[in-house]
């Protein structure tokens, strides 16, 4: 039975909730279950190491909440020892990324290649495919020896075209194994338009650009050896699509599926 302790308070039975401005009630949590929640979003199987504000808000949405979260979140961030090492080093001034927008979910997609890696991978890879929605800023990542014009023809049938629908637009830079006649018979056979960023102005795809810096950042903080990087990359990509966009205000997995995704922390620790 739910009792209103306060105007921000509710009680349920031995529970205590704060209830946010929307109305949503928020578990609140002791010490020691704050503690856990930090260690899981930050450096858990779904954490990004995030910085701190991006950790408070991701663990608010999730509906935790203490008193000194904001301030826990910072000082945790600060201490860790990898976004110490892989944290940005910007020598040069800030520059604005061309915004491009789609109308409907999967109708517009950028794509782009990362590396070469290097040291390679275990299982030699060293090069990553990237490719992103522009409208839930859903990103599909594959690793690859040599991301060849064969390897992307058959990337774009099976895991995007088969999956989400047949796009009416694909964007990328002018490299040779994004296009050629192999990815032109992709998109003639499924009617798809297939347009290029400048050579001079890359930044102009800026979706791409972004997801490139975040993948790259989150899986060289997850990696443990140089080695593992394919092996961290599906667990990148569940942190990268269970984080809020600044672009879109949500996380890409509610985008696409209507829903958030349960994180292994609330397992643990159930909230509301």
């Amino acid at each position: 039975m739910l009792r209103r302790l306060a105007s921000d308070y509710v009680l349920d039975e031995e529970i205590l909730y704060k209830r946010r401005k929307d109305q949503v009630l928020l578990s609140y949590v002791d010490v020691v279950e704050a503690k856990k929640i930090l260690e899981e979003v930050h450096e858990g199987v779904c954490g990004t190491h995030a910085n701190g504000f991006t950790m408070a808000r991701k663990i608010m949405r999730f509906w935790y909440y203490w008193s000194t979260i904001e301030g826990d979140c910072i000082s945790y961030a600060k201490k860790c020892h990898k976004c110490q090492i892989y944290g940005d080093k910007i020598h040069v001034p800030l520059t604005s990324l061309h915004v491009m927008t789609s109308l409907w979910p999967f109708s517009m997609w950028g794509m782009d290649v990362i590396g070469p890696i290097s040291p390679k991978a275990s299982n030699g890879h060293r090069f990553m495919f990237v490719i992103i929605d522009y409208f839930t800023k859903w990103v599909e990542v594959t690793s690859y020896a040599n991301v060849t014009k064969s390897a992307v023809s058959k990337f774009l049938k099976k895991e995007i075209i088969c999956r989400y629908g047949i796009p009416e637009r694909i964007i990328s830079d002018n490299a040779l194994n994004l296009n050629n006649s192999t990815i032109s018979e992709v998109c003639n056979q499924f009617m798809i338009k297939h347009h290029n960023s400048s050579p001079y102005f890359p930044k102009m795809n800026g979706a791409v650009e972004a997801a490139n810096k975040n993948i790259k950042k989150i899986v060289g903080k997850m990696t443990e050896t140089y080695k593992d990087c394919h092996e961290k990359l599906p667990y990148a990509l569940y942190a990268y699509r269970t984080s809020i966009r600044t672009s879109t205000g949500a996380t890409p997995f509610s985008l696409v599926y209507g829903m958030e995704v349960v994180l292994p922390i609330e397992i643990e620790i159930p909230s509301f």
